[in-house]
């Protein structure tokens, strides 16, 4: 988890952590120079709580990539999962991952999972596909990373490129590359939250950082690049847009359904 002046918010991600079902974990999490009181405080706090989080704290602020890098370092399990300090799990995340993987015999799974607003209310669903290739994962990010799960045994660790940003989609075509296909679970297992102050809210900001994806990480000419994002990507993020769309309207409706009296 790495984390950066995330305030209280950040009590709900580890809270999230800590009421897993499956108890046998340990939540790394990599400061990445927070100069936010509340934050330090409530890591200091939850480091003291409980034996299983260990706090690494960097000397310098150089982006989520460079602290999750530091994070998986660190990791001494078989399995390495990944949850930014916003979002949250399901209690029962990483008992029913550690089974999938285990039975699908595959090095990446991810699952579905939920969106929120910033105060936490639930405003639609991503649907994870069942199966991701690696030329799949080429054409666009089909895996969250809150739900992602990997195992280290075949491959070794995996690390993210260091980009400022979409080094979570970078990561996981390299490991793509490696086991070539990834398993999804349909059940949604995590709540994203949707900060209305995030580059990664701004789709437009991000241009820049997907073409560097395939640029500096896939070793593809600028040229390329360019046209691989322009022909290839965002057809496939628009359609992947508009599922999403209408799969939230869906998921949104069913749950008026269930809140409406008898």
């Amino acid at each position: 988890m790495p984390t950066y002046n995330t305030g209280r918010i950040l009590s709900e991600s580890i809270d999230s952590i800590l009421a897993q079902t499956y108890p046998n974990f340990e939540l790394l999490i990599a400061d990445d120079k927070s100069d936010d009181e509340v934050t330090l405080s409530i890591l200091k706090h939850y480091e003291q709580k409980d034996s299983r989080i260990k706090i690494v704290y960097l000397d310098e602020n150089r982006g989520a990539g460079y602290a999750r890098n530091k994070a998986i370092e660190a990791a001494r399990g078989r399995y390495i999962a990944f949850c930014d300090s916003d979002d949250r799990w399901f209690p029962t995340k990483l008992e029913k991952q550690v089974g999938f993987i285990e039975s699908k015999g595959c090095c990446l799974i991810y699952s579905s999972y939920i969106i929120c607003s910033q105060d936490g209310t639930e405003t639609g669903i991503f649907v994870a596909p069942r199966v991701v290739t690696y030329g799949g994962m080429k054409r666009d990010d089909k895996v969250g990373c809150l739900t992602a799960l990997y195992d280290t045994v075949p491959f070794g660790k995996f690390y993210f490129p260091l980009l400022r940003k979409r080094q979570d989609w970078a990561m996981f075509i390299l490991l793509l590359q490696k086991c070539r296909i990834a398993y999804g679970m349909k059940e949604p297992l995590a709540y994203y939250r949707l900060r209305t102050n995030s580059l990664s809210s701004n789709k437009r900001s991000l241009v820049k950082f997907n073409i560097n994806v395939y640029h500096k990480v896939l070793g593809f000419s600028v040229a390329k690049s360019y046209l691989y994002f322009a022909f290839i990507f965002l057809p496939t993020y628009m359609v992947k847009t508009i599922k999403r769309k209408i799969d939230s309207k869906i998921f949104l409706s069913r749950n008026m359904v269930k809140k409406e009296p008898a």
